[in-house]
């Protein structure tokens, strides 16, 4: 009989740890793009934004199946009539969404010394907001927007970022090597698009630089 009850009490205990245990992410990596479909991007789909003043082969490069986006901090923005800082992005043109489930699939790459910078960004959100996501880089990490930290150590490697937006629900989910990193609330707006690239913000370094390969933008079928 005492056996039977120090054996229920165990499996009380162990019921209890279960039930109260926290929602840990990034135990295993999934592949995020099962259930979308990948739509067509070449050339026609984007554009390169980079400084007003500057040639496109200046600020950027495509070689090998590489893109190389780079800018000063010292550069124009993108337009003579932009207060925003200096940038060089894909800017993804032809698949604004205002509702449904999209995903933005990219390698990056970060070399050294590169900091204080937007690297991916789902540009749309309600006021005062103007993005419901930006990734940067801080000192070698991998952050969304000023913080958490996403991937610490994330110079001079490849890495597989997964960017997957509900807008009906408003979720936004990033996983990174196919590991969920993190899942917040959406901004709101009525129209959304997918940048990626370097895009200054505070503290900057005076170069930044990313490279992407094997871009995709997905919808959930």
């Amino acid at each position: 009989m005492t056996s039977f009850i120090s054996s229920l009490a165990l499996l009380c205990l162990s019921l209890l740890l279960i039930i109260h245990q926290p929602k840990v992410w990034g135990q295993s990596p999934i592949d995020p793009i099962e259930g979308f479909i990948s739509l067509p991007l070449n050339r026609s789909f984007y554009h390169i934004q980079r400084p007003y003043d500057v040639p496109e082969d200046q600020r950027y490069q495509f070689i090998d199946g590489v893109h190389k986006l780079w800018v000063y901090s010292t550069d124009k923005p993108h337009t003579p009539t932009s207060q925003t800082k200096p940038r060089t992005e894909i800017a993804i043109q032809g698949y604004n969404y205002s509702s449904g489930v999209w995903q933005f699939e990219g390698y990056g790459y970060v070399p050294r010394d590169t900091s204080g910078v937007c690297i991916m960004q789902v540009f749309g959100a309600s006021a005062p907001h103007a993005t419901t996501l930006m990734v940067r880089v801080y000192n070698g990490s991998l952050t969304y927007y000023r913080g958490p930290v996403l991937l610490s150590d994330v110079y001079n490697k490849w890495f597989r970022l997964n960017i997957i937006h509900d807008v009906d629900v408003a979720k936004v989910n990033v996983f990174i090597d196919g590991v969920l990193k993190l899942e917040v609330e959406g901004r709101g707006g009525t129209s959304h698009s997918l940048k990626c690239g370097v895009y200054a913000q505070d503290n900057d370094s005076s170069c930044m630089e990313s490279r992407w390969k094997e871009i995709k933008v997905l919808k959930r079928i």
